[in-house]
């Protein structure tokens, strides 16, 4: 027992004192309430009494922003929701759907694939996430998607049957006070950002080669030729 550790490092951040409030309250049914605030000095001792301010009082309210209250602000657009959200469940395990028209996009290959980084067109897309995974299709048409759409396997690698991307070593990180438009940009840039690797599974999500496409797409600057997209039998209500 005469070993000693240090084990101030285990509690954490600590806080001192600042400072102190009391409220007195008259007695009888139409009481009044009086607060006063006390400044600390550095041993910890009350001073300085004095009626809570005004600036004294928003301090404190900002200080009492719980991280609750901040979980309420997880999905919610800053404005005029984006025309290209479909779908939000706004919970604490909170799901987006939206989707995005064809557009040029930088993308990455590890080099065993033997496809060059660079840019190439992708086709129109539907994004499903949650704080924590994503699932990707390719659509037809850069129409806005209604429950009767039709989807396609995403042409990428790293992705499942069922749509569902691995995203291999990638840190995921969505903030709980994340709006739609910052939760939406994030999943994108985790795709786009991360390396394609492989196919999963034996299910090839193109009419040909995957390799071979993408090849072409980087090389020629073509716009994605939608007729090698293979229809996986779901719908946009399948999602919902």
């Amino acid at each position: 027992m005469n070993n000693v550790n240090d084990i101030t490092e285990d509690f954490g951040t600590l806080y001192h004192p600042k400072s102190a409030l009391v409220f007195y309250q008259t007695q009888g049914t139409n009481s009044d309430m009086y607060v006063e605030h006390f400044d600390m000095d550095k041993n910890g001792t009350p001073v300085n009494a004095h009626p809570l301010t005004v600036n004294e009082a928003k301090v404190l309210a900002k200080a009492l922003h719980t991280d609750k209250e901040k979980d309420k602000a997880f999905l919610k657009p800053k404005g005029i929701l984006p025309t290209n959200i479909l779908h939000i469940n706004p919970s604490e395990k909170g799901t987006v759907l939206w989707y995005t028209k064809a557009q040029e996009q930088q993308l990455y290959f590890v080099n065993g694939l033997g496809i060059p980084n660079g840019k190439a067109y992708v086709p129109p897309m539907l994004w499903y996430a949650s704080k924590n995974s994503l699932a990707v299709f390719a659509l037809a048409t850069d129409r806005r998607p209604t429950e009767n759409t039709s989807l396609y396997f995403a042409p990428f690698f790293n992705i499942y049957e069922d749509g569902k991307v691995c995203m291999g070593t990638v840190s995921i990180d969505i903030k709980n006070s994340a709006s739609v438009e910052e939760f939406t940009t994030a999943w994108e840039d985790y795709f786009f950002n991360s390396y394609f690797s492989h196919l999963l599974g034996k299910q090839n999500p193109i009419k040909g080669n995957c390799v071979s496409l993408w090849k072409k797409l980087i090389e020629t600057n073509e716009a994605f030729p939608k007729d090698v997209l293979k229809k996986n039998n779901k719908t946009l209500k399948n999602l919902l």
